[in-house]
C-alpha cells in the first residue's frame, strides 16, 4: 500500500512551468503539506492561475527565473514536460543533487488505481481514447487522462485499486520518471522524432523506454511486432510481452489472421474478434485498433466489448478526421502528424489520388523520406509555413505534378481545392509541428476544418 501523503507532507517543492498539469501537481502537493513555490518565464499578466494558486498559499514567482532559484533547500524539484534537461535550471539542480521529476511520477506514487501507459511516436491519442471506450463499454471502472482531457494529477489521487487509469505518455513526461511502474505499459512504434529536445535518437529511446523500467513479471508490455525497435527492446524487458501485429501470427496478443482481427490468449486459445475489414478506423490506424485491444483485453475487457468498438470507433478530432465532401472531393484532418512517418502512414491510407497539405515549423529536417510516398499518392501538394520550401522541393524531386506555396492553412485549402477533382481526397497531414504559425496542432486542424466548411 502506498503511502496516502506520498510523504511529500513538509517538503520543499519547486514546481518549473505554470501549465496546466504543474498548476495540478502544485495544489496537489499543497494539500498534502508541502511547501510548493511555482516558478515561471511568463509575466503575470499571461497567468491568470497565479492568483488562484497565491490564495491557496502557493508561492509563485513569475517573470523569470530569478538568480539563486536552484539551491541545496529543495528537496524535489518538479518539471514541466516540454522544458528540455539542457536548460541552465535544471543543470543546476542535478550539480546539486536534486531530484527532478515529471507529474507523472507524482500522480502514480499517489494513486491505488492500476495504471496503463501508452507510448510511442505516432498513435498515441487515438489508442488512449479506444482503450478507454473499450474499458468503459466492458463494464470495467476506467479514467482516461494525462495528454488527454485531466492532468493526471488532478485525476490519480482519487481512483481506487479496482480502477484503471489510462494515460497517453510522452517521452517528455517519461523521461522525468523514476520509480513509475504502470501495471501495462504500451509501446506502439517508435520514429525519429523530438530530436532537437533529447539531442539523440539514443536519448528518445532511453526515455521511451522508461515505460518498462520498473515492471516485473505480472506487468504487461504491450509491443508492435512489426516494429524493429520492439522486436530489439522484447528480451530486455521483465514485464510479460504481449504483442501486435498486421502482418504476421503472435504467440500472445492480437493480429490480423486471414483477413480476421484475432486474439491469441496466454493460455493458446484463439479468439476470432471480426473480420478486420468491419473495423472502422481507416488505414494504417489499424495498428491502433490491435494495439488498443491488445491492452484491453490484458486489463480484462470482455471480447464482445471490443468486437463493438471496433465495429464503431472512427478516430479522435485531428487524426486522420473526416472533415466534409465538397464538390465529389474528400477532406481530411490530420493536424497531429507532426513528423515524416505519421504523414506517411495517413498518406498510405489512402488509394485515391491525393492532394497533399504540409508544412509548419523547420525543425532542419530534410524530408527525404517522404520521396517515395509522394511518387506513389501524390496529385498535387500545397505547403506552407516555415518548412514548406524544403517539402516543395521533395515534391518536385518526386514528381508531383501539381505544386502550389500557401501563405497559411486557410489559403491552402483554397489552393487544394483548386487541384482536386471528384474523387481525390484532400489531406491535411503536415509533417511539422504547428509552432511557427499556429499555437498548436489543435488550432491548426480547426482553421483547417473551418476552411473546408466555408469552400
Amino acid at each position: 500500500m502506498k503511502p496516502s501523503d506520498g510523504g511529500y507532507a513538509g517538503k520543499k517543492i519547486l514546481v518549473l512551468g505554470l501549465a496546466r498539469s504543474g498548476v495540478a501537481v502544485a495544489r496537489l502537493l499543497h494539500r498534502l503539506g508541502a511547501e510548493v513555490t511555482v516558478n515561471d518565464r511568463k509575466p503575470r499578466a499571461e497567468a491568470p492561475e497565479a492568483e488562484e494558486l497565491e490564495k491557496a498559499g502557493i508561492q509563485v514567482v513569475l517573470g523569470g527565473h530569478p538568480e539563486g532559484l536552484i539551491h541545496e533547500g529543495w528537496d524535489l524539484l518538479v518539471k514541466n514536460p516540454g522544458i528540455p534537461y539542457r536548460v541552465p535550471l535544471l543543470q543546476e539542480a542535478e550539480t546539486r543533487g536534486i531530484p527532478v521529476v515529471t507529474e507523472v511520477e507524482i500522480a502514480w506514487q499517489l494513486t491505488e488505481a492500476s495504471m496503463i501507459g501508452i507510448t510511442g511516436s505516432n498513435g498515441k491519442t487515438t489508442t488512449t481514447s479506444l482503450v478507454g471506450r473499450m474499458l468503459a463499454r466492458g463494464g470495467i471502472p476506467a479514467r482516461v487522462a494525462g495528454n488527454i482531457g485531466m492532468a493526471l494529477s488532478e485525476v490519480a489521487p482519487g481512483m481506487d485499486q479496482e480502477e484503471w487509469l489510462v494515460s497517453e505518455l510522452s517521452s517528455f513526461q517519461l523521461k522525468g520518471t523514476r520509480q513509475f511502474r504502470p501495471r501495462i505499459g504500451a509501446l506502439l512504434n517508435l520514429v525519429p522524432a523530438h530530436l532537437d529536445y533529447h539531442g539523440s535518437m539514443e536519448d528518445y529511446l532511453e526515455s521511451k523506454g522508461k515505460l518498462f523500467a520498473n515492471q516485473q513479471p505480472g506487468d504487461i508490455a504491450v509491443l508492435n511486432r512489426d516494429s524493429d525497435v520492439c522486436r530489439r527492446l522484447a528480451p530486455q524487458l521483465r514485464g510479460d510481452v504481449w504483442w501486435f501485429s498486421r502482418q504476421e501470427p503472435v504467440d500472445r496478443g492480437l493480429m490480423v489472421k486471414q483477413g480476421w482481427v484475432t486474439a491469441r490468449l496466454p493460455d493458446g486459445e484463439e479468439l476470432s474478434l471480426l473480420p478486420a475489414s468491419q473495423v472502422r478506423l481507416p488505414g494504417i490506424h489499424m495498428e491502433n485498433a490491435l494495439a488498443a485491444s491488445a491492452i484491453a483485453l490484458a486489463a480484462g475487457c470482455p471480447a464482445d466489448a471490443l468486437r463493438e468498438e471496433l465495429r464503431t470507433f472512427t478516430g479522435v478530432e485531428h487524426r486522420l478526421e473526416f472533415v466534409a465532401t465538397v464538390d465529389g472531393v474528400r477532406y481530411y484532418n490530420d493536424s497531429k502528424a507532426t513528423n515524416g512517418k505519421a504523414a506517411t502512414s495517413a498518406m498510405e491510407s489512402f488509394t485515391e489520388p491525393i492532394v497533399l497539405i504540409a508544412g509548419g515549423l523547420d525543425r532542419g529536417v530534410d524530408f527525404r523520406e517522404l520521396v517515395p510516398v509522394f511518387q506513389k499518392r501524390l496529385k498535387g501538394i500545397v505547403t506552407y509555413g516555415e518548412a514548406g520550401d524544403v517539402l516543395l522541393k521533395r515534391a518536385e524531386e518526386a514528381g508531383v505534378p501539381l505544386r502550389e506555396r500557401a501563405e497559411e492553412i486557410a489559403d491552402a485549402v483554397t489552393r487544394a481545392s483548386r487541384l482536386a477533382a471528384a474523387g481525390d481526397v484532400v489531406l491535411l497531414s503536415p509533417a511539422c509541428a504547428s509552432w511557427d504559425l499556429y499555437t498548436s496542432f489543435e488550432e491548426r486542424g480547426s482553421i483547417f476544418k473551418q476552411a473546408v466548411h466555408n469552400l
